[in-house]
């Protein structure tokens, strides 16, 4: 049944419409209370990425030493702040996504995408394990030019790992200025809101350096 979900984005003019205002979400982080309303705060940095179902994804960074505050929402699509059954179709063209604000002076762009390389298949295409559809690809999405230099760089090593492993060929897409939509409360810190909850989140087995 998963099978039947699109395989590949809609053109612009077919995404869902969506709406003028942001839909309800939570205030602050479940498990550390930091407002998740706002710009992210001075001294910190901002890094997205796609890896399958949001809610292992967030889980996979929110304990990380130098990460100030993680979200799960929506992004690199069309549709302007859309609902979770709105990025189900695969009508908005969205990506399942968690934002990470972090302290570079305590943890680096290139240490959170080794957590990212490891903890999920980047070679799947439109899939993440039997999570099927536009909204589970795999995805680095960044602010400025300099980090979209450094996660292609990032990218690079991995597949030269991948290769050697013989393991496919990265599928993830790397973007810059990604506008992000948070997802409704429901979805923020889900597993730890429900630790029994369904994860999806799988590595491919191949580490980022020996």
């Amino acid at each position: 049944m998963w099978f039947s979900k699109p395989v590949s984005l809609p053109e612009p003019d077919d995404a869902l419409p969506g709406r003028s205002q942001p839909i309800p979400t939570s205030s602050h982080h479940y498990i550390n209370g930091r407002a998740m309303i706002g710009p992210c705060p001075q001294g910190l940095e901002e890094l997205m990425v796609g890896m399958g179902c949001f809610w292992g994804a967030e889980r996979a960074f929110w304990s990380l030493p130098g990460v100030y505050l993680t979200a799960v929402g929506y992004g690199a699509g069309y549709t302007p702040n859309p609902f979770y059954e709105e990025v189900c179709t695969g009508l908005t063209g969205h990506n399942e996504l968690v934002r990470i604000w972090y302290e570079p002076g305590v943890i680096s762009l290139e240490e959170l995408l080794v957590v990212f390389w490891q903890r999920h298949d980047p070679t799947q295409g439109m899939r993440q394990g039997n999570d099927v559809g536009t909204q589970y690809r795999s995805g680095i999405y960044v602010r400025t030019e300099d980090a979209l230099a450094r996660a292609e760089t990032s990218r690079d090593h991995y597949q030269q790992r991948l290769t050697a492993a013989g393991r496919g060929i990265i599928t993830t897409e790397i973007q810059l200025d990604v506008e992000f939509y948070p997802a409704e409360a429901e979805h923020q810190q889900y597993l730890a809101k429900h630790p029994a909850g369904y994860c999806g989140l799988g590595g491919c087995g191949v580490t980022f350096d020996d």
